[in-house]
């Protein structure tokens, strides 16, 4: 069993920043593909950003690449989303999420989500 917290969330005003953080249970976390996802009032959920066990891979939705990073600490169980240039339809609850399997299979956990609101 792997849990998920995410922290970091609030509200902040357009061209802001904003970084996530989600903390990982398992000593096995260095093994996990890790991803951000958002969901939108009224909208589906939706891909944000996934890096791999040793960061060497990453990959961003075309709606946030240049504005987001992904990045993770190991050592820390921790992975992380830096968000920059904050946009009002940016405004979702984040969620992460663990692939314990391999790079492009399903995510098998997920967090509780924390709360983005961007103001315009």
């Amino acid at each position: 069993q792997v849990q998920l917290v995410e922290s970091g969330g609030g509200l902040v005003q357009a061209g802001d920043s904003l970084r996530l953080s989600c903390a990982a249970s398992g000593r096995t976390f260095s093994s996990y593909v890790m991803g951000w996802f958002r969901q939108a009032p009224g909208k589906e959920r939706e891909f944000v950003a996934t890096i791999s066990w040793s960061g060497g891979r990453i990959r961003y939705a075309d709606s946030v690449k240049g504005r987001f990073t992904i990045s993770r600490d190991n050592a820390k169980n921790t992975v992380y989303l830096q968000m920059n240039s904050l946009k009002p339809e940016d405004t979702a609850v984040y969620y992460c999420a663990a692939n314990i399997t391999a790079w492009g299979h399903q995510y098998d956990y997920w967090g509780q989500g924390t709360q983005v609101t961007v103001s315009s």
